[in-house]
């Protein structure tokens, strides 16, 4: 399921009709996500300003600036924001598949190839422009390629240990696996090939299972 976010022209409740503060900024904030998101995919981070995202999210630039110092900022929330939502699908998804490797990891890596296609600004945001975007940013790609691979590393060791199941030999194998798919992702965004992201996923399950089918340290 793609991460929820407050669709830009929905409105906010004022007066006696009015959430709660913290409710009331948490959906100023995801607002701002979905209009940046929107931006970024379409403009591309070097022409998106925070008065462009303000004005798609029907808000003032003050608002903008009461959320994020900058649009660097900006796009690292939305990053952070939905790259955690992806990676609680990935185990969701891999947890509730049964007990057979190869349908967890299809499962999960089917979770993600969907969310990414149900909402391709978003997809476009955080895979594609985050790239050149900083050293902040280029730091939140590696820490997030990394945490991925760590849950995929320690989801093949449990079940190998609970099935006799293969399993990856290092975070370094599952790091392999998920670098890539970051990349053909993030092509398939650029040039439209192929067609859809899921037709990635036959691709993806061979690298997984063609590495999980090698002797350890092979």
């Amino acid at each position: 399921m793609t991460p929820e976010i407050t669709p830009s022209t929905q409105p906010i409740p004022r007066g006696r009709h009015a959430p709660p503060l913290a409710v009331r900024l948490e959906m100023q904030k995801h607002r701002l996500f979905d209009a940046a998101a929107t931006v970024f995919s379409k403009v591309g981070y070097a022409e998106a300003s925070a008065e462009a995202i303000s004005r798609q999210a029907g808000m003032s630039k003050a608002t903008f600036y009461e959320h994020f110092a900058n649009k660097e900022e900006c796009l690292a929330a939305l990053f952070e924001y939905a790259t955690a939502s992806f990676l609680e699908e990935l185990v969701a998804a891999s947890r509730g598949a049964g007990r057979d490797f190869e349908e967890r990891h299809s499962a999960g890596l089917r979770a993600i190839l969907e969310s990414v296609e149900s909402n391709p600004p978003l997809a476009q945001a955080i895979l594609v422009e985050t790239v050149g975007a900083g050293p902040r940013l280029a730091e939140l790609r590696i820490a997030t390629l990394n945490a991925f691979a760590q849950v995929m590393y320690e989801q093949t060791v449990r079940a190998a240990e609970l099935t006799g199941g293969p399993a990856f030999s290092s975070p370094d194998e599952a790091f392999a696996i998920v670098g890539a798919t970051f990349e053909l992702v993030s092509r398939q965004l650029r040039t439209g090939e192929p067609e859809r992201v899921l037709d990635l996923q036959p691709l993806v399950e061979r690298l997984i299972l063609g590495l999980l089918a090698q002797p350890p340290h092979a």
